[in-house]
């Protein structure tokens, strides 16, 4: 019978790296949980009887932890059964990427990349939407949490390199109020000025390129996933030639956009002349 734990060391001994988007994604909630619980690595290896390092390997993705850990994890940091989900997560992922090449769960290894190329169409991308902007859109409050926490995440520390080109028309879209328009483009103009990040607004041309809107998520160990939107929702795909289609598109959108130091001016300029 082979075990949860046998999954994962199968699929680690099969892949180049153990530190995997996967690992570093369970990682990433232990470290959350663990300074949610005002406790420092030194302090949560006390309470599980491990090394401090042992606790650093397991928050960076560099070692896998058996089920039983993740047990004594979860109860000394009283998070009610957070990792053990996370764990279970990390095991049906492993399989996913050992049974089935191409699955993937883009908001997943959007946690983990260093750098994220996003392309959009109609709306600001999730990673740069305002509370009150999401809100319209998502209406549920527990939908609204969830993408104002994964935003939080994806940009803490080490942030990733994030590349944005959005069509012009979204800067005129009414979402919700004139406030949360104002709001929005105010808060799109701040992170124009972040180290790392980098905003196009593509003018309302015709571009052969400019068909669905699309993200691209890239690893350290340079492996990629996508995400294409489509009518009905969206597509998910790991295939290397989906993700060399994207980059030549995104590469042409680039070429006819805006510049930075432009895009920021025409921000400006619709905040005064519609938002104000």
């Amino acid at each position: 019978m082979v075990t949860p734990e046998r999954v994962i060391e199968m699929a680690e001994t099969g892949s180049k790296s153990k530190n995997s988007p996967e690992l570093r994604t369970f990682g990433a909630e232990v470290r959350r949980l663990r300074e949610a619980a005002g406790l420092n690595q030194t302090g949560l290896a006390a309470l599980v009887h491990v090394s401090r390092a042992y606790i650093s390997h397991v928050e960076r993705g560099k070692t896998r932890c058996r089920l039983d850990f993740a047990n004594r994890l979860d109860g000394a940091l009283r998070a009610n059964g957070e990792i053990i989900q996370a764990w279970n997560e990390l095991l049906e992922a492993i399989k996913s990427i050992r049974y089935a090449a191409y699955f993937v769960v883009f908001p997943k290894v959007e946690l983990t990349a260093n750098l994220i190329r996003v392309y959009e169409t109609h709306i600001v991308n999730g990673l740069f939407q305002t509370e009150a902007y999401a809100t319209v859109i998502l209406k549920n409050p527990d939908d609204v949490a969830s993408r104002m926490s994964r935003q939080k995440q994806v940009m803490s520390d080490p942030a990733p390199k994030i590349f944005v080109v959005l069509e012009e028309n979204v800067l005129f879209r009414q979402v919700g109020s004139t406030d949360v328009m104002r709001e929005q483009l105010e808060f799109l103009l701040e992170l124009s000025y972040v180290d790392g990040i980098r905003l196009q607004i593509l003018p309302t041309v015709y571009v052969e390129e400019a068909r669905a809107a699309f993200a691209i998520a890239t690893q350290a160990d340079h492996s990629e996933a996508a995400y294409i939107v489509s009518a009905t929702g969206g597509v998910t795909s790991a295939d290397p030639a989906d993700a060399a289609n994207l980059h030549e598109r995104f590469a042409s959108l680039q070429a006819e956009a805006l510049n930075v130091r432009d895009t920021r001016a025409l921000i400006r300029k619709v905040i005064e002349e519609k938002w104000t």
